[in-house]
């Protein structure tokens, strides 16, 4: 009877990371905790189960339903692979807010899973950064979220001019649609097709605003808004606006971004709508500008009510996530990890160059080890040529070469493989 032979590959939509490519995104996880670590952010984690409930409450139509990988557990308990981390934090929140030191600032780096499509940056098991601010409403929460966003990116060295951080308010939203007479049984459709706004032909976006019931001098109010190029174009074109809290929010918080020096990585974007019925204050998306890669990287906002799904008082919050196949793209098109030196340069290779020197090789690898050195000793008899071609092809920096003449000489030698330099150590 033959044996049934199963499949090498990685189930559809997720990936295997070799060394090589791990080395890639523990730099990006890295520098992401780095920065968080900076701002006082606290490093946090939640189950990778939850109950599939959480996220049809307040995931959105996608995300809650059709891309939530669901089964039953043997208790007969509908749970869910975490989607997104929002919801999770929340409830994680929820139990400690009452008693726990406010603000409180939190970032994760974490794996989530997706029924979706896969498609360039998009894989159905993913990693991503959130970061989250709860217990504040202060403008300086918002423009902490915000300026931490930022520096997520310029901590990667990217050339000049190769992003932008879009900003909107959803407050100001609500004012634009009520200025329009929007009814409120046509509202979340209304947002819905606004989302839609660069995907749609100018025709095109106002024919499906009429086709839900829109009037020509509604969809003319609209259209002002969403053709706005800058905040002081809005005040021109929608003067009725410029009351508005949401406006006012928005306008103060870009200000104080531009004196803090970030004037020109930052923009107005009307078309920058995300989950009407998820966010509830300022929202903002982070702009990939490549000609080969224009798509938001990522993106996030304030989310205010969102604890009340488990039963606790509304609290302050507000956030973002950035997914890790969506920053390595960004860093990619840019060149950014062409620069990058991932050779391990911290690591030792030590080879076994004689059969008899096997219990020596190993003493000297426990030694060195103790002393706190990454040493790969190498398993195999081999000569000294191939132990130096091994270590260029790992990538690893220090070669420690320890033969017969140099146990007789209670030394061993470490070579630098990128100068070529070698130095006498005493065993």
């Amino acid at each position: 009877m033959s044996k049934k032979i199963i499949s090498n590959q990685a189930v559809k939509g997720m990936a295997d990371w070799l060394p090589e490519e791990l080395k890639i995104r523990k730099y990006i996880f890295d520098t992401w905790r780095r920065v968080c670590l900076s701002y006082g952010f606290e490093e946090y984690l939640t189950p990778v189960l939850e109950n599939a409930e959480i996220y049809r409450a307040k995931s959105g139509e996608d995300v809650g339903n059709k891309e939530l990988m669901v089964f039953i557990d043997q208790g007969g308990r509908e749970l869910a692979l975490r989607p997104e981390m929002t919801p999770s934090v929340t409830r994680l929140v929820s139990k400690i807010f009452v008693t726990c030191p406010k603000p409180i600032k939190y970032f994760s780096i974490a794996n989530f899973v997706r029924n979706e499509r896969p498609q360039r940056g998009r894989n159905r098991e993913f990693w991503q950064l959130n970061c989250d601010i709860f217990g504040s409403e202060s403008s300086s929460s918002d423009i902490e979220i915000l300026t931490l966003s930022l520096d997520l990116v310029l901590a990667f060295n990217p050339p000049k001019d190769s992003f932008i951080l879009s900003l909107n308010h959803r407050q100001l939203l609500n004012d634009l649609l009520l200025l329009a007479s929007v009814s409120h049984d046509q509202k979340l459709a209304v947002a819905r097709t606004l989302d839609k706004y660069l995907k749609l032909s100018s025709a095109d976006f106002s024919k499906c605003l009429s086709d839900l019931g829109l009037k020509t001098a509604q969809i003319n109010i609209i259209v002002k808004f969403m053709t706005a190029v800058s905040l002081d174009d809005l005040k021109n074109r929608l003067p009725e606006l410029v009351g508005s809290q949401g406006f006012k929010d928005l306008e103060r918080t870009m200000k104080a971004l531009k004196d803090l020096g970030y004037q020109k990585l930052i923009e107005f974007k009307p078309s920058v709508i995300r989950g009407f019925d998820y966010y509830d204050g300022l929202i903002f998306e982070m702009f990939d500008k490549h000609p080969e890669n224009n798509r938001a990287m990522f993106g996030g906002g304030r989310y205010n009510g969102l604890a009340e799904i488990f039963g606790s008082q509304s609290f302050p919050a507000l956030g973002f996530g950035i997914g890790d196949e969506t920053a390595k793209l960004f860093l990619e098109s840019w060149g950014v990890l062409k620069k990058l030196d991932l050779s391990d340069t911290h690591k030792y290779y030590l080879p076994l160059l004689s059969s008899d020197l096997e219990l020596e090789v190993i003493k000297l690898v426990k030694k060195l080890r103790s002393q706190g050195l990454n040493v790969e000793m190498g398993l195999e008899v081999v000569k000294i040529n191939k132990a130096l071609e091994y270590a260029n092809k790992k990538g690893i920096n220090q070669v420690i070469i320890f033969g017969d003449e140099e146990l007789q000489k209670k030394v061993y030698k470490i070579k630098n493989m990128k100068s070529g330099v070698e130095k006498k150590c005493k065993l």
